[in-house]
């Protein structure tokens, strides 16, 4: 589910999986079950390679160690002790179960897999009662269960998921009217407005930003197709018996040229060059800010280049860096920060005292739009 891609990836990332290796397991499992053909190695390496390219790519290919490899794995303890032998036939060999009856599906899990799922079901108790996890609850029971697994009492994992943040629970209804391509009409409330306001929406996607989810759509009203609403300020979403507009809007390309959500429609991608100090660089190489980004070191400080459309969000991260950062383009976007720096700076009594004690008249600073 798009919705869920945050929570998806922690899962796999816990689950530690090589669907690869599996493939060519089930692949395997399956040849030696078979009467009808006689596998030698060659056949067993034809097939995983022929399953492989067909799901993961040319890439994906192994070579015959690695099937000797799988081979050994398969009838080894930690595997699933599989009764595979050889029968000779001439020169050479070909591999099946002794007992046909057997099959991997039809197994115990090995230790490897009860570790995957234990980790697993770790990460999905994480989730256990948010609005679109309620099958959690239900499930969880059943798997440790089902595996013979016992709760964990020391929490080993923890989640920027904020399962108490407002407007979760919209997050839902608005995942199926986007599949089921459903006009809604939309209560909502932005922070400038005194009152809530109604009007036909049709959504096309959600995204989540900063711990904050937004579904983007049509707005009729407006006439505008990227219209961004934040799900914490709706109150209420009712179905209309609409037509539904469709959008051609590819969303990862509509994405890829900003940092957020929020995309201004009279701006282009522009190159921002930042420095940061020696001590900040680390968690820029290793946490790129955009997939853009190109960096350099020049004596002590690094160098780096993103390709973006600023925007509010830009701005924000920016500014996150305090001190170990350094805009030194576009000089339009740096002058505005110093204006937002100065602002938040003359809004704290303490450090006008202390401006105002080396000097400094704050009415003659010259301060962009100030």
């Amino acid at each position: 589910m798009t919705i869920l891609c945050t929570q998806s990836a922690q899962l796999i990332s816990a689950m530690s999986v090589n669907k690869n290796a599996m493939l060519r397991y089930r692949v395997l499992d399956r040849c030696f079950r078979n009467t009808g053909r006689n596998y030698f190695i060659d056949d067993l390496l034809h097939e995983i390679n022929k399953e492989l390219e067909e799901y993961n790519g040319p890439d994906s290919k192994i070579k015959r160690r690695q099937l000797f490899d799988d081979i050994k794995f398969m009838k080894s303890d930690q595997g699933w002790s599989a009764p595979i032998i050889t029968y000779k036939e001439g020169r050479k060999a070909y591999y099946r179960y002794e007992d046909l009856n057997f099959s991997i599906s039809s197994q115990p899990i090995n230790d490897q897999e009860a570790n995957q799922i234990s980790a697993a079901i770790e990460v999905l108790s994480r989730f256990s009662g948010a609005p679109q996890f309620e099958w959690v609850q239900e499930i969880l029971p059943v798997l440790k269960d089902k595996f013979g697994i016992k709760s964990n009492h020391t929490e080993v994992i923890s989640t920027e998921s904020n399962i108490d943040l407002k407007g979760i629970e919209f997050l839902s209804p608005l995942y199926e009217a986007i599949t089921k391509q459903q006009v809604l009409s939309i209560t909502y409330q932005d922070f400038k407005s005194n009152a809530a306001y109604s009007y036909p929406f049709h959504p096309y996607y959600l995204k989540q930003y900063n711990n904050r989810w937004f579904v983007i759509g049509l707005n009729t009203n407006q006439k505008i197709e990227t219209w961004t609403l934040a799900l914490d300020r709706i109150e209420r979403i009712e179905y209309l018996n609409l037509g539904y507009i469709p959008t051609d809007i590819d969303w990862n390309d509509y994405f890829y040229d900003i940092i957020g959500v929020t995309r201004p429609a009279d701006r282009e991608v522009e190159k921002v060059v930042l420095q940061f100090t020696e001590e900040q660089a680390p968690y820029i190489e290793t946490k790129p800010l955009h997939p853009t980004q190109k960096s350099k070191w020049v004596e002590d400080r690094l160098i780096v280049e993103i390709e973006v459309i600023p925007n509010y969000e830009l701005e924000t991260l920016i500014l996150s860096f305090g001190e170990k950062v350094k805009l030194l383009e576009p000089n339009y976007l740096a002058q505005k920060l110093a204006d937002r720096v100065f602002r938040a700076a003359i809004n704290n009594e303490k450090v006008v005292d202390f401006i105002t004690s080396h000097g400094v008249i704050i009415e003659d600073y010259p301060v962009y739009g100030y």
